[in-house]
């Protein structure tokens, strides 16, 4: 009766290297206990990765096709030789027909190559080992696999935008570069009037006065609360109990007590703001529409470019780790996500790119990071997860001649194969599941 085949790792150009052919037959299981067995060729997986986007679909397609094919017409000298008889429980080393197969499989994002190499050969020539089994070995763990694709970000301020005045003048009053303002605070004064700032979504497109219904209105109004004006209803009317709050509101301003909020006193931001930049010098002049100073928001924010490819991965709210430049890993979510296309300029061509603003949530996030100005991190986007899995290295995988993955599960001096199936490919493992895989066993792996 035949004995199982010596372990051929023998890698290419080494001295006695496996010369690949096509595989002959498809798996059958086998015990390693050196009784009699059904001849196969398995086919240990050798991985080799590739980078994010690496790899021809019709290769891979042609490829996989190879993996599946049996016959090895045109080739001469393949047969087996006739079993030997069976003489002790002694392992004897056979010769055997070389076998190789090459299957790709994507996954984590790029393509995965899942080389078979030929396990038959002499021991002499570094073929095989005298015990049978695997020269190295990994355990079945129970974990949670995370499919990561890391990108470069800029840690910033996140994304800006431009005041522009809405009135005609002198400016006479300009914020620092990088000052915080708040509700209520000036922005900037023209003519010696300030602009100041209110929180909203809405921009100023109209002057507000009694008898003016709308959404500005309720804007303006919740925003005379919270500065600590009352005595009237926070709605879409502007009242009379509205105009007697705007009338204290432009007394503490020293502007003129009118009751009504000309267009251009009153900017709206979503929240307090950061002066990116100046646009406009004081003592300069300026007309409606033109630009003052730009701005981001106060708490620290990580700008990515994603290629399109991952356009998947920025979904608003989703979660992202930020590794800071000293190796502090904070916690962030999808805040905006937007394409950018650059234009084709001489010989440039034109590029599209997904651009991400994460926010680093939390105040220990915040903590962190408030520790650098503009600094270069790494942004984690999590592809996709798969909690409580069984998993081995991908190394650990066979693949069969015949189609499909299994491993060996090595069991004291022997060992036996077992057919899985895959999921999740990520962090250098494997999810795998199937009948007889347990957590904890220990499963052959290459040198």
């Amino acid at each position: 009766m035949a004995e199982p085949p010596a372990r051929g790792r023998a890698g290419a150009g080494e001295p006695g290297a496996a010369e690949p052919v096509l595989a002959e037959a498809g798996p059958s299981l086998v015990d390693r206990t050196g009784l009699p067995y059904e001849p196969r060729d398995d086919l240990r997986a050798q991985v080799r990765q590739e980078p994010d986007g690496g790899g021809d679909p019709e290769g891979v397609e042609g490829m996989a096709g190879m993996a599946g094919m049996e016959g090895t017409d045109g080739l001469e000298g393949t047969e087996d030789p006739p079993p030997p008889p069976f003489r002790s429980q002694r392992r004897r080393r056979r010769r055997g027909r070389r076998a190789a197969a090459v299957l790709v499989v994507l996954a984590a994002g790029g393509a995965v190559a899942v080389a078979g190499l030929g396990l038959g050969g002499d021991a002499d020539a570094g073929g095989g080992d005298s015990g049978g089994l695997p020269p190295n070995t990994a355990k079945v763990t129970r974990q949670t696999l995370r499919d990561l694709h890391t990108a470069d970000g800029t840690l910033g301020f996140g994304d800006t935008a431009g005041i522009v005045s809405r009135v005609a003048g002198t400016v006479t009053a300009v914020p620092q570069t990088g000052e915080r303002i708040t509700r209520g605070e000036e922005l900037y004064a023209v003519d010696d009037l300030p602009v100041t700032l209110m929180y909203g979504s809405l921009p100023a497109y109209r002057p507000l006065k009694e008898d003016t219904e709308g959404p500005d209105v309720r804007q303006l109004e919740r925003n005379l609360r919270d500065l600590g004006y009352t005595g009237f209803t926070v709605d879409e009317e502007f009242t009379g109990a509205t105009t007697s709050a705007v009338k204290a509101w432009q007394e503490d301003l020293g502007l003129e007590e009118t009751g009504v909020v000309d267009l251009g006193r009153v900017v709206f931001a979503p929240s307090a703001i950061r002066v990116e930049a100046l646009e406009a010098a004081k003592g300069g002049t300026v007309q409606p529409g033109a630009e003052v100073l730009s701005y981001t928001g106060t708490a620290k924010a990580v700008t990515v470019e994603l290629e399109p490819e991952y356009l998947r991965l920025a979904k608003k709210g989703t979660a992202v780790t930020v590794t800071l430049p000293d190796d502090t890993r904070a916690a962030g979510r999808i805040d905006q996500v937007s394409t950018v296309v650059q234009p084709a300029t001489g010989q440039q061509e034109a590029t599209t790119k997904v651009e991400v603003i994460v926010a680093l949530t939390g105040a220990k996030a915040q903590k962190a990071a408030a520790r650098f100005g503009s600094a270069s991190v790494d942004a984690d986007f999590v592809a996709g997860t798969r909690p409580n899995v069984l998993s081995v290295p991908v190394a650990a995988l066979l693949a069969f001649s015949g189609g499909g993955f299994g491993i060996e599960v090595v069991t004291g001096t022997t060992s036996t194969y077992l057919p899985v199936t895959t999921g999740l490919f990520a962090e250098g493992r494997v999810e795998i599941s199937g009948e007889g895989v347990t957590e904890g066993a220990v499963v052959g792996m290459p040198k």
